[in-house]
């Protein structure tokens, strides 16, 4: 599967703004990560830009649906490491694909909630002041923390190095994703 048969698939499930920002924040540093392990970007890419399409339709069966979806489309790895990016869902992490979407997905998100609260936006951001956004838990409260470590753990990541890694990553797209001061 290539990035424009994940685009029109995610476009066709999901309508929100927010969700589809999330996405493609999801999708660039997933595409950073995999070229940073010398990876596949193009398959990391898609994993990023699906892994939560189905959320907006079907939020109970999350992320059932994708997942079957791609499994009938013959993308059993991509399928795979969907349904596994959450760490509670117990599927095991096989690959360094099923590792990455769980180190990028929730932390993209926060990293994204703290940029948009700053008068600079994502410019300037340190690593310092998300890990103390992190440590308020009234601060997006719904990023579950817990998974947010667990995805650095799963890299072998200090979740510093990991925001460290994240930040540029997000700087770089800055006006696509809104993060623009």
């Amino acid at each position: 599967m290539n990035r424009t048969q994940a685009k029109a698939i995610l476009e066709e499930m999901t309508k929100t703004p927010s969700l589809l920002r999330h996405a493609r924040s999801v999708e660039i540093v997933m595409a950073a990560l995999a070229k940073h392990f010398g990876e596949d970007e193009e398959k990391y890419s898609v994993v990023g830009l699906l892994h939560d399409a189905d959320y907006e339709k079907y939020p109970e069966e999350h992320p059932n649906i994708i997942v079957q979806k791609l499994e009938e489309m013959g993308e059993a790895d991509i399928a795979h490491a969907i349904a596994g990016h959450y760490t509670k869902w117990n599927v095991p992490r096989n690959s360094l694909m099923d590792k990455c979407i769980v180190a990028a997905d929730e932390l993209t998100g926060f990293i994204i909630a703290a940029a948009l609260i700053r008068p600079t936006k994502i410019e300037g951001m340190k690593v310092k002041s998300v890990m103390k956004k992190f440590k308020t838990k009234t601060f997006a409260a719904k990023v579950d923390r817990e998974e947010v470590r667990k995805g650095a753990e799963l890299l072998g990541w200090e979740l510093r190095d990991l925001i460290a890694f994240i930040i540029p990553v997000l700087q770089a797209h800055k006006e696509e994703l809104e993060i623009a001061a």
